[in-house]
């Protein structure tokens, strides 16, 4: 054994969403040990320049692009016979099958592509139980928790999220509903894709996360909390039923959570991620959510309590309204008010197959639609 992984394992990864910022952080983190993991499938959406690159540092079993082949040669990378794990990087809803397809296939799903839990948490489960597959979190919040909470489950009480605030934490709200795809863009802490960037700016992000802990870890929505902290180091809390609490802790960086991911419950020295420094760290402060002006976070974490299929259209609701802002149709303010419709006209019914959440995520965007124009 070496740092708590089998000696000469070798296990073969496939990346969803190879091109993305994930996806290259991903690479990254595998190309310092190359020794422990082989790529064996890489998709992306239509960057063809990057995916040849990729394509010609890894030599991959499987290479393509879902623009060309279609959302199939998502599912035939989520299954391919050399896949231990599958990174889903995908963005929004176009991720879930294949984590579905991935989890029956008994594979390893390290999981960014949040939305997938959010539509269907429930079915999602079923199918790891069904096929012996395996979900362990990428996003950093709730990898600090996996890392907080591994071989102490039975205690966990109350998980404490944190957010950065995102790039209008203190501005006021006529300021926000103003703001541009430019100022949008400009988080100050992390470097993520355009959609998650503009979800993490709204604090649709936040909501999304909130579902996908009770899914994760099975805690009521009443013990999932948020809170603030601008300087992104405390990734995340953990209350224990006797009221001690932990945290995990580091400089933002999504290699680290990629590689627990690949390696929970062992660790792997060489991260290459910056050692942590408490003086360098200084002073860390902590706020509360702005519910009444990010009312994104309110309207997503209402669906959630109320389940079924209200998260699905939520997400949908959300997708189609940033797709509009990003592309220059709507104001930011507008991203909310078109979510709060959405579900207000929402006819909830239980999530008991994926045709159901399917449907209920193609009427939420299509009343999306006729919100925004």
């Amino acid at each position: 054994m070496r740092d708590g992984v089998a000696e000469g394992a070798s296990r073969g990864v496939a990346i969803l969403g190879s091109t993305g910022s994930i996806g290259k952080s991903a690479l990254a983190v595998l190309a310092r040990h190359r020794d422990r993991f082989r790529v064996v499938a890489l998709t992306a959406r239509d960057n063809r320049a990057v995916l040849s690159q990729q394509r010609v540092e890894w030599s991959p079993r499987l290479a393509g692009l879902v623009s060309e082949r279609g959302p199939e040669l998502l599912i035939e990378a989520a299954t391919h016979p050399d896949a231990d794990i599958v990174l889903n990087a995908v963005v929004g809803a176009a991720g879930l099958d294949a984590t579905l397809a991935a989890l029956r296939a008994g594979k390893r799903v390290a999981l960014a592509n949040k939305e997938t839990l959010v539509m269907a948490g429930d079915l999602v489960r079923a199918a790891a139980a069904e096929g012996g597959g395996e979900l362990v979190p990428v996003d950093s919040e709730h990898s600090a928790v996996l890392q907080c909470v591994t071989g102490r489950e039975s205690g966990m009480a109350r998980l404490i999220l944190t957010a950065s605030g995102g790039p209008f934490r203190a501005w006021a709200a006529e300021r926000i509903a103003r703001a541009t795809v430019a100022e949008a863009l400009n988080h100050p802490t992390w470097r993520m894709g355009s959609k998650v960037t503009v979800d993490s700016a709204t604090f649709a992000n936040k909501a999304l996360e909130v579902i996908e802990a009770h899914f994760l870890f099975g805690l009521s929505y009443d013990a999932v909390d948020v809170v603030v902290h601008p300087q992104s180091i405390i990734h995340g809390f953990v209350e224990f039923c006797d009221g001690s609490v932990m945290a995990q802790m580091g400089f933002p960086t999504m290699e680290l959570p990629i590689l627990y991911a690949l390696t929970h419950p062992g660790r792997l020295a060489d991260s290459g991620v910056r050692r942590f420094d408490p003086v360098a760290v200084g002073a860390m402060t902590f706020e509360p959510v702005r519910t009444d002006i990010f009312r994104a976070f309110q309207a997503g974490v209402a669906a959630g309590r109320a389940g079924g299929t209200a998260p699905a259209a939520f997400n949908a609701a959300n997708e189609e309204a940033v797709a509009a802002f990003l592309a220059g149709a709507i104001p930011l303010g507008r991203i909310a008010e078109t979510i709060e419709r959405v579900l207000q006209a929402h006819r909830g019914e239980p999530a008991r197959d994926l045709e159901t959440v399917r449907a209920a995520d193609q009427r939420a965007r299509m009343h999306a639609r006729e919100v925004l124009s």
